[in-house]
């Protein structure tokens, strides 16, 4: 659903006019401390000469949104095939451009067959720097995505529309922290305490947390201390261009 409400039949976003751009993937690994192995990669889009996902995402709007949001989900298993993914992929989505979840999904579905990567190995973050305008039509999207048996997951959590009022309305499989409450946490007692209060309601509802943005070993400390587990950032790997980067592990502390 568009932010004016309109619902695009199916053939407007199966066969709608193509990206004025071209875009390709980076891959961030997500690390699980637990078991010192890749939890997941998540897929970032870039522009083919590595221009950045903020400078990509400029420029989608109201009249491509959709074909990016398909092409993207489509781009992202295809490369998770090719780079032998042997773990989850993350792929972020935009929920106003999904006007109808069983459909919109064909796709993801379709690409997975034919790159020949399991979709039991899906996760869809959910992204949206704009106001989500209907809840329900979300609530919607995640139990299809669930009865599909893909993984969600709230990104950004912490920062602009993503926080407590929207697990009061349904329950994502994990959050990831924002990384504005994770940077320099270790030294500032009110990221703390809002982190370990968005801890004790996840544990409550059995959700798994992942802490992004994670850039020093201090910061890291910290989380762990608190018990999160699953950790992305540049302190493990920068976001390798169409490629899985080297993980650097840290030190036994």
């Amino acid at each position: 659903m568009s932010a004016s409400g309109a619902m695009p039949p199916c053939r407007s976003c199966r066969d709608g006019q193509a990206l004025p751009f071209e875009f390709t993937m980076a891959f961030q690994p997500i690390v699980d401390l637990r078991t010192h192995t890749v939890f997941a990669y998540e897929a970032l889009i870039r522009g083919v000469d590595g221009t950045g996902a903020e400078a990509m995402l400029a420029q989608v709007n109201e009249d491509n949104r959709y074909v990016f949001d398909q092409s993207c989900r489509v781009k992202a298993v295809e490369l998770a095939a090719r780079l032998a993914i042997p773990c989850y992929v993350s792929i972020n989505f935009l929920p106003n451009a999904v006007y109808q979840a069983a459909t919109c999904i064909r796709a993801t579905l379709e690409a997975a067959r034919r790159f020949h990567f399991p979709t039991e190995r899906l996760i869809f973050e959910i992204t949206e720097h704009e106001e989500l305008v209907d809840k329900e039509h979300l609530k919607s999207i995640i139990r299809e995505y669930k009865r599909q048996g893909f993984k969600t997951a709230i990104d950004d959590f912490g920062a602009g529309y993503s926080g407590l009022n929207l697990l009061a309305e349904f329950q994502p499989d994990i959050i990831k922290l924002d990384m504005s409450l994770v940077r320099e946490i270790d030294h500032d007692p009110v990221r703390q305490a809002i982190v370990q209060g968005t801890l004790g309601v996840c544990r409550a509802l059995a959700i798994e947390v992942i802490a992004e943005g994670v850039e020093t070993a201090a910061e890291l400390a910290l989380l762990r201390s608190m018990g999160i587990e699953l950790f992305q950032g540049f302190l493990f790997a920068r976001p390798g261009f169409e490629h899985l980067p080297a993980v650097q592990w840290p030190e036994p502390a």
